[in-house]
């Protein structure tokens, strides 16, 4: 779990522009709070305590405004940006190095026991409030775009955008990096 912890951080020093250092992540960052209760509350729910877990986990929703469920699987170097009205189901699972945005949905579609929610793969960036519903697959090297609703598998090094998503490979210049501080980012890039 800390070596977990370590790289969250790591990942909110090299994608934010704005972070000052660690202590201010440690003390002012949502995202990475809800992050560090849910490994918390996933760790309880591994043991089988249940009612514990989700007793922390609705803790952690009314402290940060993100709700992980506490079966919710979640990688390293994760980074959930802004955090407010994010939501992770309780069959999610999200890879290594992903970004998340304010007001995301990683939801499912029907009441049926089993698999239910989004699988998002490795270098993932789901933008702000894009919609992920169903037991579906979001290869690696993926980006959502904003308010995107994604019904279907997006197959690895694609964008999903618009209502519902239409999936694109990736071009060279979308595969630059999201946050770099010495460049300007046209934001129509990523369209």
């Amino acid at each position: 779990m800390l070596s977990a912890i370590r790289a969250d951080l790591a990942i909110i020093k090299e994608r934010d522009p704005a972070c000052r250092g660690t202590l201010e992540i440690l003390l002012c960052y949502p995202g990475f709070h809800a992050l560090v209760l849910h490994r918390l509350s996933h760790r309880l729910w591994q043991l089988r305590l249940p009612l514990i877990a989700r007793i922390l986990s609705q803790l952690s929703r009314g402290l940060t405004g993100v709700e992980i469920h506490p079966g919710a699987r979640i990688g390293q170097g994760v980074f959930i940006d802004h955090g407010m009205g994010v939501v992770i189901g309780e069959t999610a699972e999200i890879g290594d190095d992903v970004m998340l945005y304010h007001g995301v949905t990683l939801g499912g579609r029907t009441m049926q026991q089993g698999k239910r929610h989004p699988t998002l793969g490795n270098r993932v960036t789901v933008g702000a409030g894009a919609k992920i519903l169903g037991p579906l697959n979001i290869g690696d090297d993926c980006a959502i775009g904003a308010n995107a609703v994604v019904t279907h598998d997006v197959p690895e090094d694609s964008t999903a955008t618009g209502i519902p998503a239409i999936v694109r490979p990736r071009t060279e210049r979308q595969r630059e990096p999201l946050v770099d501080p010495t460049t300007y980012i046209d934001p129509a890039m990523y369209i």
